[in-house]
Order: structure tokens, then sequence, then C-alpha cells
């Protein structure tokens, strides 16, 4: 009721880049003496806010007011000298350097037209005392793990009196330990008036210490929201898209659609197509057990940073595992890289569609036959009338517009991208295939088409692993979900569970 004046105050901002609207009319406010979590999903825009409100990216509509006054920066030193610092994940600083050449890094104090080190190393020594950190400015910085980097980093930004502070995913790479230390500093910076932007997908960390929090989703607000009021599953449900009524409804329309598919194709095998053991890559993706048959569709569920995707590329050998076994069709294999997955007949669509999918400059002949082609070789060349028959026939199955095999492929669109990069791998055969979002940025009839696709070939037998952040299309499509959370494979449901319950685990419960 008694709120401050914003000490930021963004409205109606809109930012558009070629083809793309990033953020669509964006209203934002930051209290000072406050921690603000800003969510969402990946594209949600929230990068694309901070480096509008930083000055990395200008505005197209809209007003920024910081302090009062409206502003237009062009620059993120304009940002700055209007107290705006933003400490991002990746520490930008200089670890040749020493901790205090680093906290006053362009502002060091002089005498007689030299850089005054005592002078610099007292003062950096005040700036991390103000914040109860015993670290010593003479030290080298790169000696310090990278929890006390950052926190060098936070001891910077209070050199220049900043009164907006942003933290993007500045938990990713810290222990628990390191993960306390960084919020104490944190507080301390709140109580003292600083506002403080915290981006991070760990909603654990977010619960515990924010006192609001703004959601994003397609590059528009979707709320405004005092954190102790915003249990988990509602904020989950804002993320992802999706009115608590509406997943009960399609919840329960699942269980039965599913029933009868299965009674009418008889889908489910005892045949498994793969099975993983303590299958992980510490950090980011803990032991996990999970088995894929012939036939099947499994899920993985969860949010983004929650190891959905990583866990994908274990399976495709395009990360290397640091611990578990895994088999296929019976066998055990080592998938130490991409090729050696696809020999055992295992293909994988990418979420980045157009960095690692689609070759832009290639025509859509040539991205349809790339993977048959790498994998029989390239002193094997396939003859020009099987490259014509292949691709006529894709073209064909999945719709492919226009029917233009020379046609450059970066000038089709989205949907129908995503269908020759799903046409690529299914030209190569496979047992397995691992989609990673592979309805996302499409229109609704392209999306519909993939999922019709996806439901034919686990009706043709195939085994398929489907990533989507949309809960209701996992959950209409799968047979089985794994759901993910933090790295860990908390729970495996089956078909009868519904949007609502599986928000809920992924939340962590109903209760926050």
């Amino acid at each position: 009721m008694n709120a401050p004046p914003a000490v930021v105050d963004m409205r109606d901002v809109t930012v558009d880049f070629p083809g793309v609207r990033a953020l669509d009319g964006v209203d934002f406010r930051l209290l000072p003496g406050e921690i603000h979590a800003l969510m969402g999903e990946n594209g949600a825009g929230k990068s694309t806010l901070i480096k509008a409100l930083t000055g990395v990216y200008g505005v197209d509509a809209g007003t920024i007011t910081v302090g009062g006054v409206e502003q237009r920066f062009t620059s993120p030193r304009q940002a700055q000298d209007a107290g705006i610092s933003t400490v991002y994940q990746e520490v930008n600083l200089c670890t040749n350097l020493t901790v205090a050449e680093n906290i006053l890094l362009g502002r060091e104090p002089r005498r007689l037209g030299r850089i005054d080190h005592r002078a610099m190393n007292r003062r950096a020594a005040e700036l991390l005392g103000g914040l109860d950190l015993a670290i010593e400015p003479t030290s080298t910085l790169g000696d310090h793990p990278i929890a006390l980097q950052q926190l060098v980093a936070i001891a910077r930004a209070t050199a220049v009196q900043a009164r907006v502070l942003i933290l993007d995913e500045p938990t990713s790479s810290l222990d628990a330990d390191e993960v306390a230390e960084l919020f104490r500093v944190m507080r301390r910076l709140r109580d003292g008036g600083t506002a403080v932007l915290f981006v991070s997908h760990f909603l654990d960390q977010v619960y515990e210490i924010s006192d609001r929090m703004t959601v994003l989703r397609n590059g528009r607000r979707v709320g405004e929201y005092l954190t102790a009021e915003l249990d988990r599953v509602q904020l989950v449900a804002a993320m992802l898209g999706h009115e608590l009524g509406l997943l009960e409804e399609i919840g329960e329309a699942k269980a039965e659609s599913a029933d009868d598919r299965a009674a009418a194709t008889g889908l489910h095998t005892e045949e498994t197509v793969l099975s993983a053991r303590g299958l992980g890559r510490a950090p980011v993706v803990h032991p996990t057990d999970l088995d894929i048959h012939r036939g099947e569709v499994v899920g993985l569920a969860g949010l983004l940073g929650s190891g959905r995707t990583e866990l994908a590329r274990l399976l495709f050998g395009a990360d290397r595992a640091s611990s578990g076994t895994t088999t296929v069709k019976g066998t055990d294999v080592h998938l130490r890289s991409p090729r050696a997955a696809i020999a055992k007949g295992i293909a994988f669509s990418s979420e980045d569609r157009k960095g690692q999918g689609i070759i832009g400059d290639l025509t859509v002949r040539d991205n349809l036959v790339l993977a048959l082609q790498a994998r029989r070789g390239f002193a094997r060349p396939l003859s020009a009338k099987a490259k014509d028959d292949l691709v006529a026939r894709y073209l064909d199955a999945l719709d492919i517009r226009p029917r233009d095999p020379d046609a450059l492929v970066k000038n089709l669109s989205g949907g129908n991208q995503q269908k020759v990069l799903l046409a690529r791998w299914l030209i190569t055969e496979p047992q397995l295939f691992i989609l990673d979002e592979p309805t996302r940025g499409i229109d609704v009839g392209a999306k519909a088409q993939i999922q019709k696709l996806v439901a034919d070939l686990a009706v043709d037998g195939m085994g398929v692993v489907f990533i989507s952040a949309e809960l209701d299309e996992v959950v209409r499509i799968s047979d089985r979900i794994a759901v993910l959370r933090d790295g860990h494979c908390i729970a495996t449901v089956g078909s009868e569970c519904s949007v609502r319950e599986l928000t809920s685990l992924i939340a962590g419960g109903a209760d926050r």
C-alpha cells in the first residue's frame, strides 16, 4: 500500500529484431530495497529486458525511467552512470589483476598523475568490508574460486554506488555454501536500499531470496506477484502458459485418448531400445535410470535448467557422461560421440534448429540427405537418383512446402525448416529418435502435423524421447514421462498423469 517510488519503471517497452518481436509492450518496475526475481522459460524475454534496461539494446517503443528521470540508454556505460550495474553468470573481470584492481578498474585513485596503489587497496578493503567479505585486496583474482570472483564483481558494483544491481544466473556454478554467502551479501545490499534484480531458474532459490517476482512469457508480461502470495504450482503454470482449470481438463482428456490409442494400435512391446543406468554428467545431470521401449514415447518434463536437454545430449553421445552405462537393444555401448550413436540407430533433433540443425545456405535436398550421407561416408556418395527418390518421398510424407528441393532452406518458414530437420533423420531409419523442442516457434498447423508424426512413428515401432516446455503437449503425446528438477530425475509417471499433477511435481509440490 505504501510502496516507495520505483527506482526503475519500464512502460510498454517493445524490442523488435528482424522477423521477431522479443518484447511486446512489457511493463516492469523495480523498487528500492527489494530483491525482485525475473522469471520465464527460455525465449520468454528475460535477457532482452535486461539488455534493454542496461543499454545493450535500444527500445523500439515505450519508456524507461530510472530514479524518476526518463532515459534513452545507448550503451551499458550510460546505464552504469545512471546507477545500474550487472553481474553476469560468466564473470567479466580480469583474473590476472588483483582484487583491488578489478574493483576499481577505470576508477583508480591517482596521485601526481599515477595510480595510488595504497589508496586503491585501502578503498577496496573498505568496499569489501562493507559487504563483510574477508578477501585480501592485493591477492590475484584468478586465485579465488568463481563464487568469490562473483562477490568481487558485486563489490565493484558498490564502488559506483549502484542503485540497481542485476544478477543474471549468478548461482548456476555455485555449491550450497557459496549460494548462502551470495544470498547474505544480496540481503545486506537490499537492506541498504539497493534494488536487486535476480534471474535464476532454481525455484528453491527464488522462493528463498526474492520479495517480488515478475513473470514473462513469449515476450510479454504475465504478471507481477509478491513471492509469498504465489505458490510454486501457480508460478510454473504462469511461466508455461496454462490456466490451472484448463490444465485439469487437458489431463483428463489425455487419459482417455492414451487408452484408446494403446488399445487400437497395440503400440507397447517389451523390447527395450535403449536402457541407461546411473547415466549422469556432474554437476548438471545426476545419475539417472531411463528405459525407452520400442513403440513408446517417453517425455522429459521440467523447467529450463532442469537437465532435460543435457540428459538428451548424453543419450546421443553429444556430451561425455561422467557416470553410468548404456545398452542399446541389450548390448552395452559407449556412446562417446554422435557418430557412435548414429551408428547404433539413434537420431537427435536439437532444440537449436538454426544453430545446430539446418544449414541455411544449402538447399532442401542437401539438408535432407546430409545425415544419411554422413553415415555412409563421403567416399560412398548417394547417386542422384537415390537422392531424388528420397527427397521426393519425404517432401510428400512430411508435407514440406514449397515442394522445391532446390529451394534454400533458410527461405522456408520455421515449421517447414523443422520438418526438413526431422526428415533428415527419418531418412536414416533410426530405432530411437530424440526430439528436443521440435514444435518451438512454429505455427499451430505445423505443430499439429509434427505431433501427429511423433505419434505415427511410435505406432510404427520407433522409440521416441520427446522434450517440450509445453506440458499439455508432453502429456498428450507421451506414454511415460520422466520429470526432472535441478538435474535430478525426481519421478516417472504414466500416461494417466494430468498436466496439473505434472506441474505440481515440477514445482516441487503444491505448497511453497
